[in-house]
């Protein structure tokens, strides 16, 4: 079976180690941990390892992070992967640093990545792993916090979070969603 795990994030070398590129930060780890190359591909850089009977096939879009609908679709008609084998890690200003949560479908929650792919799917039921990067801003200063670097704190917490991700993302191809759910949230 056949998954397709889109990491969220922004191209470009202006983007890496900050807070809106945790998606691609976790495909990397996870790409890494299964010694699996990335190579750049239509809309994307892609790569794939199979494990445990499942093929897992990560995609970070290169267009840029609102407009992360249009490679996801486009993957998904090439590997004709329904939406119930679609995971989007992306990332969460309303969830605490660290913390995980799981969903099978639901709202964007404000997130520009999310409402671009439920506008080009036409439906927001895909499982989505957000992951929590806390809202540690000022009014008017989202965007700056979001596309800002990695508190030392953080960045000191963010491999054990990041392998929290990683193994919830193998839970939902293995388990399914409603056992990661469990485990995850």
């Amino acid at each position: 079976m056949k998954y397709l795990i889109a990491g969220l994030g922004n191209i470009g070398t202006q983007y890496d180690g900050t807070r809106h590129n945790i998606g691609f930060e976790i495909l990397d780890a996870l790409a890494k941990e299964f010694k699996a190359d990335w190579s750049t591909k239509k809309l994307g850089a892609m790569t794939e390892f199979r494990t445990r009977g499942r093929t897992f096939v990560l995609l970070k879009p290169s267009t840029y992070m609102n407009l992360s609908g249009k490679a996801v679709r486009y993957w998904m008609q090439q590997l004709n992967v329904p939406a119930e084998r679609l995971l989007v890690v992306v990332d969460d200003v309303s969830l605490p640093f660290g913390q995980l949560r799981l969903r099978g479908k639901g709202s964007d929650g404000g997130h520009n990545g999310l409402r671009n792919i439920s506008e080009v799917l036409g439906h927001n039921a895909y499982p989505r792993l957000r992951f929590g990067i806390g809202h540690d801003f000022g009014p008017g200063r989202q965007i700056e916090y979001v596309l800002g670097p990695w508190t030392g704190e953080e960045r000191a917490a963010l491999p054990e979070c990041i392998e929290r991700a990683i193994k919830g993302v193998q839970l939902f191809a293995v388990q399914g969603i409603a056992r990661a759910m469990n485990h995850i949230n």
